[in-house]
């Protein structure tokens, strides 16, 4: 996964601005009686964390981008929450009414600091196993994809909350690396719709 991330980072930064560049060239070249470029689309540099959280809206359109727990909860039940909705990591929250983030706790956090460490995840606190606030990466709804894929990959981090002043979401590697194939797929189609004169 690590080597595949660093060739999608690579390719990203690399391929982009070279179709581009190739979009431009036939332009102004005439290229096959095309007179116009394609309509136009956000570029890859600029795709945002806030474009990733759309795509995981669900039916009826409000963001389920992240789900949470509080630090006084058990480990036992923050990972009976995340087996539920099928996700890796949970937001953790300060006690009480208040969004205010504590922390992050991951399956990663699970399987080392309960199961190998031998504890008790029915009496042990997420508290004591989370990824303390003081330590989280966070990225803001307005980064770019490019960005926060580098920041998880030199941090080995899967998850990042998206913390706009207060959490707004959570993205993982894999909705990141999800929305660049998307993105690079929708762009080399357009391009050969270019190619076959389909832009006049």
């Amino acid at each position: 996964m690590k080597g595949f991330v660093r060739g999608l980072l690579a390719r990203a930064n690399y391929e982009m601005p070279k179709i581009q560049r190739k979009w431009e060239w036939m332009e102004s070249a005439g290229f096959g009686g095309v007179t116009s470029s394609p309509p136009p689309e956000k570029g890859l540099e600029n795709l945002t964390v806030a474009d990733v959280l759309l795509t995981k809206d669900n039916d009826d359109g409000m963001a389920d981008t992240w789900i949470s727990c509080r630090t006084n909860d058990t480990v036992f039940d923050a990972v009976k929450n995340m087996a539920k909705h099928n996700i890796g990591s949970l937001v953790v929250l300060k006690p009480g009414e208040q969004q205010c983030i504590a922390g992050i706790v991951t399956e990663r956090d699970y399987m080392k600091k309960i199961i190998e460490a031998g504890r008790s995840s029915k009496v042990t606190k997420v508290g004591e196993v989370m990824t303390d606030e003081s330590k989280l990466v966070t990225v803001s709804s307005g980064t770019n994809i490019i960005k926060a894929m580098q920041l998880m990959s030199d941090n080995h981090i899967r998850h990042v909350p998206v913390v706009d002043g207060k959490i707004v979401g959570m993205i993982s590697m894999v909705d990141v690396v999800r929305a660049i194939v998307d993105h690079q797929t929708g762009e080399l189609k357009r391009l050969n719709q270019f190619i076959k004169g389909d832009y006049y």
